[in-house]
């Protein structure tokens, strides 16, 4: 292995290169032909964003088949990218996605960090991604994987977040090494790589790692107390209401959620606002789609993490013979669901038996 000490920047670039010309994923976002898409490179990683590669391999060409390019993704109705993109969570990317997809089609993709910064929701990661993998940028990404080899290298005991601006200029100054800045796509990606299979949050694979020697943390042997983090705070609990509704075939009674805030534009089963006080029987009933039913109380009740708080849900069911409310629409249960995001099918599990025709 190569000396540390003897290039700048850290750890040599050089080791870790060809690491990954021997051990890179296969993944069906990683272009082969040398001329990457940078459509492609954007959308897998907005898709990667606090979502798993093996949740994303599968929707990722899926997407694509549906929105194969910028100019079909700008042109497509919000609900139908609401709906590609239902289950994958965090839906605010979905919308940010669609945003930037209209300015890109517009003026083309920047070449550079600072002008792909000026696209709706591309953030400063996807930006230095995008810079790097598709136009061959000097810069380091630094996710989640980033943070944790660079702490780990240079022993950064300091606690995210707030030790993310250092670890991000450390990782930045791995870029200064000639054979980083002549490869940076690959460099980006050899270091999502590194952190996804070898410098796991667990037990990281130290003895596979070709920066071991480099490592500060391996030689102090705390690499895996590394990265801290703060002590998070407790979320605040929230309760809903939701009413499953079937007509004579078996259909669930759905609504579009408004545009914006929180899951905007998704489908949803209908129900109570979600707040931090449960709901008495009385109350909830005011907000049912059509008064006057029979409403059963389901056994059990749903629960959802969302970031800022957890969610606890509970579910009543009626059937209903007349037309849909104002605002409403019918859909079969397994269209329904596949069109929702991932907290309204958690909901959805405890009325399967409520959805069969009468």
């Amino acid at each position: 292995m190569t000396p540390s000490s003897s290039l700048p920047g850290g750890p040599p670039a050089p080791d870790l290169l060809a690491w990954y010309d021997r051990h890179r994923r296969d993944l069906p976002w990683r272009d082969v032909s040398g001329k990457p898409d940078p459509y492609r490179v954007w959308l897998s990683e907005v898709m990667l964003q606090q979502t798993t590669v093996a949740a994303v391999g599968p929707r990722y060409a899926r997407f694509l088949a549906r929105f194969p390019d910028v100019a079909a993704l700008a042109a497509a109705p919000w609900a139908a990218v609401a709906e590609e993109w239902a289950g994958l969570g965090y839906y605010a990317r979905a919308r940010n996605l669609h945003a930037g997809a209209k300015a890109l089609a517009e003026q083309g993709f920047p070449r550079d960090v600072t002008g792909l910064r000026g696209i709706p929701g591309i953030g400063a990661y996807t930006a230095a991604a995008v810079a790097a993998i598709a136009f061959g940028v000097p810069v380091v990404p630094t996710d989640g994987n980033v943070e944790r080899v660079a702490a780990r290298i240079h022993a950064v005991e300091a606690p995210l977040p707030g030790a993310k601006k250092a670890l991000d200029a450390l990782a930045n100054r791995w870029m200064e090494q000639p054979a980083a800045r002549a490869r940076p796509g690959d460099f980006a990606q050899a270091l999502f790589d590194l952190g996804a299979t070898i410098c796991t949050p667990r037990r990281p694979a130290c003895a596979l790692c070709p920066w071991r020697e480099a490592c500060a943390a391996q030689r102090a042997g705390i690499a895996e107390t590394l990265p801290r983090k703060a002590e998070k705070k407790a979320r605040p609990l929230r309760f809903g209401v939701h009413f499953a509704m079937a007509d004579a075939d078996g259909r669930l009674l759905v609504r579009r959620r408004p545009a914006t805030g929180l899951l905007g534009g998704m489908l949803e089963v209908p129900g109570t606002p979600w707040r931090e006080a449960a709901w008495a029987a009385a109350e909830a009933l005011a907000h049912a789609p059509v008064p006057g039913l029979r409403w059963t109380a389901l056994p059990g009740e749903a629960r959802h993490g969302f970031t800022h708080f957890e969610l606890r849900m509970t579910l009543l069911a009626a059937r209903h013979a007349g037309g849909a409310p104002e605002g409403f629409a019918w859909l079969p249960p397994a269209e329904a669901k596949a069109a929702m995001p991932t907290v309204m099918r958690k909901l959805l599990v405890l009325a399967e038996d409520a959805f069969s025709p009468a």
